[in-house]
């Protein structure tokens, strides 16, 4: 496992983590023994965190990037299970599923982690109601968010998919705008449960109702006509 570790969290760090679903709620005094248990770490892009199968020691909450969270078929195809950005906490199901991963994490790209013990967390939820609620919580929204994606994967075609996505990312007024993906466009497809050919097409079906894409930059010339499809 490729991962750098760090001394402790710096003040930045530390104030991302501060704002996430998994601490904000907290009491000062939870918050702090939170940070306390909190462990930096980094990982260089295409690194991997976990792998399927191995024993979890760790829940993690990224702090800055990206990380795909996949299964590995028995003919060596990946399958994209969901992607987490900043704030995103993941292995937290480790607390009670144990003791091995169930799916592989890697770094889409360059990611910095807080990492908290597993054994110390559960320590840390049996004293702490406010921790157990907040980690319910976190895996109830990473629960819905995964059961999203299969109902769009199932009721939608892969133009709606990708139409929906950009339609959440919208400025709330305008009838022209520009988006600038976050990641790559190989992550997006996976994010919407897309081959990255599959995406290329449905980009493409899009063109008429005014969709252009360069690079990462994803111009839409007409909000109207893309609600629509």
């Amino acid at each position: 496992m490729a991962m750098n570790k760090l001394p402790k969290l710096n003040l930045r760090d530390r104030a991302v983590l501060m704002k996430t679903p998994l601490i904000s709620g907290l009491a000062p005094s939870v918050q702090a023994r939170m940070l306390e248990l909190a462990m930096p770490g980094t990982f260089a892009a295409r690194g991997i965190i976990f792998r399927e199968g191995t024993e979890a020691e760790h829940l993690y909450c990224i702090l800055s990037g990206y990380v795909r969270l996949f299964r590995l078929g028995r003919d060596g195809r990946e399958a994209d299970i969901r992607i987490c950005g900043p704030g995103d906490v993941f292995a937290e199901c480790m607390l009670t599923m144990g003791p091995r991963h169930r799916y592989s994490a890697q770094a889409a790209e360059n990611v910095t982690v807080a990492r908290f013990d597993l054994q110390k967390m559960r320590m840390l939820v049996e004293r702490e109601k406010e921790v157990a609620r907040a980690l319910m919580q976190v895996t109830a929204n990473n629960l819905l968010s995964t059961m999203e994606c299969v109902a769009n994967d199932r009721l939608q075609t892969a133009p709606q998919r990708v139409a929906h996505y950009l339609l959440a990312n919208c400025p709330p007024e305008g009838s022209e705008i520009s988006i600038r993906l976050p990641f790559q466009k190989s992550l997006l497809a996976g994010k919407l449960g897309l081959a990255p050919e599959a995406l290329s097409r449905a980009f493409s079906t899009l063109k008429p109702a005014g969709v252009t894409v360069r690079g990462r930059l994803i111009q839409i010339h007409d909000v109207s006509a893309l609600k629509q499809i």
